[in-house]
């Protein structure tokens, strides 16, 4: 492993690599460099405006997959960005190939990542408050709109034709300041139909994964992106004591009624949601859109 700085940013490299064109964009002022994905992104600001660059076939030092292979999967989701329309969806600007890399660029959004395991360390080192828990301890009112936002971002997609792969509390970007929620890292989005080719292996953080997503040849369809729906939401409004049991078993278990916040019909709504067997689940995310409101204030 090695360090390099651009603009008195560090990354850090399994090996070294010339990212100094990225000066021909602007000034980098931050960087993301610990990535299962292969990529590497960095904040570029040039005069007023800032842009997220997101750049596979570096040599990253936590990759999971070849830089060939994140250089196929950041193009496919060139693609998903224009096949999926949504108000709260982060812009997609450009995609192109630069010599050994593929290049995406993004309009960039303002907040904090509400899973930002990259500073996890830093956060336990100075016992600073994470994203996650400071956006908990927001007014219920507000964490409903950002609710209200990814049910109208899952009915989106869905009416593309797409399902939820790898989306959970790291694809949401809140800004703390002016209230407003970006969804990003739709790279997975599989186009339907599909099934899990990859078992247990399939993507996907464990806390929140559907009982399907560990099993091979399983549908993986509406029901699966609304049982992620149900999972990421029940944690939203809810104290987490059962975060090993889901990481032991593989999948998301549903947290005790004592430790959420919501009222009791809600808690069953989402019960039906992210229930083991998908014959047990709400059909469609527009099913489970209406009943959510419906329970809010009974």
């Amino acid at each position: 492993m090695i360090k390099q700085v651009i603009d008195e940013v560090e990354f850090k490299l399994k090996e070294y690599q010339d990212f100094s064109w990225l000066n021909n964009y602007g000034t980098v002022f931050s960087v993301i460099d610990e990535t299962g994905s292969g990529c590497i992104s960095f904040g570029i600001k040039k005069n007023d405006k800032k842009y997220f660059f997101k750049i596979a076939g570096a040599k990253t030092v936590n990759a999971e997959i070849s830089e060939e292979e994140s250089i196929k999967l950041l193009k496919e989701a060139a693609v998903k960005y224009k096949d999926i329309k949504h108000e709260n969806l982060i812009k997609l600007v450009d995609a192109f190939e630069y010599k050994e890399f593929y290049v995406v660029i993004y309009e960039y959004a303002e907040g904090e990542c509400l899973f930002d395991h990259w500073n996890f360390d830093r956060y336990e080192k100075t016992k600073e408050i994470t994203p996650m828990m400071k956006f908990k301890l927001l007014p219920v009112e507000k964490r409903l709109k950002v609710a209200d936002k990814l049910f109208s971002f899952f009915e989106s997609f869905i009416d593309a034709g797409y399902v939820a792969v790898d989306f959970y509390d790291s694809s949401i970007i809140y800004d703390f300041e002016n209230d407003e929620v970006t969804f990003c890292d739709i790279d997975l989005f599989r186009k339907m139909p599909t099934v899990n080719d990859l078992g247990k292996d399939y993507f996907g953080t464990k806390r929140l994964k559907a009982p399907e997503e560990n099993e091979l040849g399983a549908v993986i369809d509406e029901q699966t992106s609304l049982f992620t729906l149900g999972a990421i939401i029940f944690d939203m409004f809810s104290n987490i004591s059962n975060t090993q049991e889901r990481y032991n078993k593989g999948y998301f278990i549903p947290n005790k009624l004592a430790e959420f916040e919501l009222n009791g019909n809600v808690y069953n709504v989402l019960l039906k949601a992210t229930a083991y067997n998908r014959k047990d689940r709400y059909k469609t995310i527009k099913e489970f859109k209406d009943d959510f409101r419906k329970n809010i204030y009974a």
